[in-house]
């Protein structure tokens, strides 16, 4: 049991039995169509253990946000139908947001969700950062186990944690620093160096006297960059130019007009800065191809933009050659690495963003803890690897 988490071998015997898995087929979907199937064909591996051993599964997921009634919109239909092609004989139950009683973790819902079930496998890593009903219940009414992607996710990332090849390098991008500053923390106690781009490097960029024109910014976070940078300044590494749109530039629409210019890191009133330059995304270059262990979690710019997206297609360029052992933390770095074609040249790229981020951050979920405390489970005298 890694970590104090039952497996799929830690099961009682499946045949003959029915099986509840909890799965991630939060799938995009384009005019009903799915756009990308990789959350169903991650759980592929599970659900073939179960159903060649002779269980009888039942899949459960949810789909978008609905407020907690049905909503034509967020219908699985689409997904079951492609479930069907993939894992012949799963059946998929209908989406879990449609009931109120998913996200309120309400028991009668945990009841309804387990009636008619022998036994439980999570394997929506993905979700297992929610205290929902899907989630923590049914641990507590049946023997339960990860299913080989929740599994293989808990290895890696708190195998990040605990035991990283160095120098260990993370990357951390995106938009809002706020978002992010409590995982910046854990990783300056475990990475030797972080480099920091996206929108969050303009509130460290306030933090240290720079004027930042139009460009994102969080006041109410300046004090706290500030007190990174003076405690951990050497191994926060800011990007040393960025791009920028001038006033009258639409994002998104070149059309508009606007012009586009490499700065410093102090940008004049009206300018939004977009990604980061050509220098800064050479030097990250170069201290990603000298890391044994490297993360990555956040764009570099707005790459959905091309006028945006040279940093974050350098990074994820020099992610895939580097030598090291990388990952790919999910969300949008996930979805940059798979549009630049680089996303089979790293050697993991999580399904779950907002999960991997608090695992790396907190070293625990609520779903392994609820896995940890089913029926099955080993107790903390059989298992001494839980955090």
């Amino acid at each position: 049991m890694p970590y104090g988490v039952p497996v799929l071998e830690d099961l009682p015997s499946v045949e003959g039995r029915s099986v509840l898995v909890r799965c991630d087929f939060n799938v995009p979907l384009r005019d009903g169509e799915i756009a990308d199937d990789h959350r169903i064909r991650a759980a592929l591996p599970t659900l073939e253990w179960l159903t060649s051993r002779g269980a009888e599964v039942t899949a459960v997921t949810h789909l978008g946000r609905p407020k907690g009634a049905p909503d034509p919109a967020f219908d699985v239909a689409p997904v079951r139908a492609r479930l069907a092609e993939l894992a012949p004989g799963v059946t998929l139950g209908e989406n879990l947001r449609f009931s109120p009683g998913e996200t309120a973790n309400d028991p009668d819902f945990v009841d309804e969700l387990v009636a008619g079930h022998d036994l439980y496998v999570n394997d929506a890593f993905g979700a297992s950062h929610r205290a929902h009903a899907s989630i923590v219940g049914p641990p507590s009414r049946l023997p339960s186990a990860a299913g080989r992607l929740l599994a293989q996710e808990v290895s890696v990332l708190l195998d990040l944690r605990r035991q990283p090849r160095r120098p260990f390098v993370a990357i951390t991008g995106g938009a809002k620093v706020s978002d992010k500053l409590g995982v910046i923390r854990a990783l300056l106690n475990i990475a030797d160096e972080i480099l920091i781009g996206g929108g969050m490097c303009f509130t460290f960029f306030a933090a240290m006297g720079h004027s930042v024109g139009s460009s994102l910014l969080e006041p109410d976070r300046v004090d706290d960059c500030r007190a990174l940078l003076d405690e951990f300044g050497d191994r926060l590494v800011l990007p040393t130019d960025v791009v920028a749109l001038g006033p009258g530039g639409r994002l998104g629409d070149p059309s508009a007009g606007g012009e586009v210019r490499n700065t410093g890191r102090s940008l004049p009133e009206g300018w939004m800065g977009l990604d980061i330059g050509p220098g800064a995304a050479a030097e990250f270059g170069d201290r990603i191809a000298e890391a044994s262990t490297v993360l990555w979690n956040g764009p570099m710019g707005v790459f959905e933009d091309p006028r945006f997206e040279a940093g974050t297609r350098s990074v994820a360029q020099s992610v895939a050659d580097c030598r090291g052992f990388t990952v790919i933390g999910g969300g949008d770095s996930a979805a940059a690495i798979a549009q630049f074609g680089l996303d089979d040249r790293v050697d993991h790229i999580s399904t779950g963003g907002g999960a991997s981020l608090e695992l790396i951050e907190q070293g625990d979920l609520p779903g392994l803890e609820a896995l940890r405390r089913a029926p099955n489970a080993a107790t903390d005298d059989d298992d001494d690897e839980t955090e």
